[in-house]
């Protein structure tokens, strides 16, 4: 039995559970084990006068992360709002003494260095708990939305966006190739036989940033859909949005407990997001005092700084030419800007997706390709999907990392991912 499925249905019956103690601790005749099996913690109470002497001392002097199988019937807690475990019988797996992460407290360094031991700590037990219902959401979205998945391949014979963040690795014939920065311009080709497709995997970019929100390994969606305009798309987003934080709040409220997360910033989010054009948000970035002028690229640093004094997301529409990648396509309607967004998260944590209406237009797209100075023929397969029937589209990409970092109200967008890597980390 997992430790979630014992419910007041249980009281009085004899049940046993399995896995080690997150605390052990001894007073008298009397030993207490916070035990956890993944799914949740039980107290579970070993009084000596139930065994030979021998045998409690066996179980009593057993040390944290210890591993058992712990045979007993279910109580209710006298204090608590939860059940007890009255051991009657019980099996050692390992008796572990001197756990390198006792109870005092350790330094991030040494901590990221632990990682391995430290994912067993309650706090990162609840973030990847967190993160695996956002995960989940986010199929459970897809498929409701007439979505299908599509696997882009890691390695890549070119760049998605620019090539001073690639990754570069040698194919085993000798080739030059790199590591994927995203799935999008595989998605891209894709549409023309689903409509609707999404990608889920690690991505990589070889900054040397050390922020509190960069990552050299990090794990993206991206979705294309073909026949939207931008304004579609950013419906689509913010339904997503909207529907991973009710998921999270629906199924998570003890790990957000754990993690002592403030959950009204949460609840109060509301449809629809509010939109704001690049234009209007340096007008207003100007207001509240930010040295910034139009035109300007606006580094992560003053997104999170301004997104810090709003309580709901915001849209960042129509950035000027120049600023996005070659595939966005220019606003028909607003000549010098580009048909594209970012969503921004309030709370200061800045951008979470990334989106533009792609350029359909194959001759336009080659131009795109040769004002970058991106070798064109590394794009001769995205640009067949142009040339024999391309239809308009449109799409997006979130950091997963970043809702994480955001849902769980967390300050380093290290501690979202399971083992980290960063510039200067590579292990364990």
């Amino acid at each position: 039995m997992l430790i979630k499925h014992i419910t007041a249905d249980q009281i009085g019956k004899e049940v046993i559970l399995r896995w080690r103690a997150n605390t052990i601790r001894s007073s008298g005749k009397v030993a207490f084990i916070e035990l956890r099996d993944g799914s949740g913690f039980i107290q579970c109470v070993v009084e000596e006068k139930n065994f030979w002497a021998d045998r409690y001392a066996e179980i009593s002097s057993c040390g944290q992360e210890s591993s058992f199988e712990l045979k007993g019937t279910v109580s209710k807690h006298p204090k608590k709002d939860e059940y007890e475990l009255q051991v009657s019988d019980f099996l050692v797996y390992t008796k572990t003494h001197d756990y390198p992460l006792g109870q005092k407290e350790h330094g991030p360094d040494f901590l990221f260095d632990k990682r391995h031991l430290y994912l067993r700590s309650k706090s990162q037990r609840a973030i990847q708990r967190v993160r695996d219902t956002i995960i989940q959401a986010t199929y459970q979205w897809m498929k409701d939305n007439d979505f299908i998945k599509i696997d882009a391949p890691v390695f890549t014979p070119s760049a998605c966006e620019g090539t001073t963040e690639l990754y570069e690795v040698k194919h085993v014939n000798g080739e030059t190739m790199y590591l994927s920065q995203s799935g999008q311009l595989y998605l891209e080709a894709a549409i023309e036989a689903h409509g609707r497709v999404f990608d889920f995997g690690p991505v990589f970019r070889a900054e040397k940033s050390k922020t509190r929100r960069h990552l050299n390994e990090f794990w993206m969606m991206d979705a294309e859909i073909a026949f939207i305009q931008q304004e579609e798309n950013m419906q689509l987003q913010e339904s997503l949005i909207y529907f991973i934080i009710q998921q999270v709040l629906e199924k998570n409220e003890a790990e957000l407990k754990i993690l002592e997360r403030d959950i009204s910033p949460l609840k109060n989010i509301s449809l629809p997001f509010k939109r704001m054009t690049h234009t209007e948000f340096i007008e207003d970035l100007k207001k509240h005092g930010f040295d910034v002028k139009q035109w300007d690229d606006i580094g992560s640093d003053m997104e999170m700084q301004y997104m810090e004094k709003q309580d709901q997301p915001i849209f960042l529409t129509h950035f000027p030419l120049g600023i996005k990648a070659f595939y966005t396509k220019e606003d028909p309607q607003m000549p010098g800007f580009w048909l594209c967004s970012d969503l921004l998260a309030p709370e200061g944590c800045g951008e979470i997706i990334g989106s533009s209406t792609r350029e359909d237009d194959y001759e336009k797209l080659v131009s795109k390709i040769k004002e970058h100075n991106l070798p064109i023929e590394f794009f001769d397969r995205y640009l067949d999907t142009r040339k024999y029937g391309g239809v308009p589209h449109a799409g997006f990409g979130y950091g997963l990392e970043r809702i994480v970092r955001r849902v769980c109200g967390l300050h380093h967008i290290r501690e979202t991912i399971p083992f980290p890597r960063y510039a200067n980390r590579i292990t364990p």
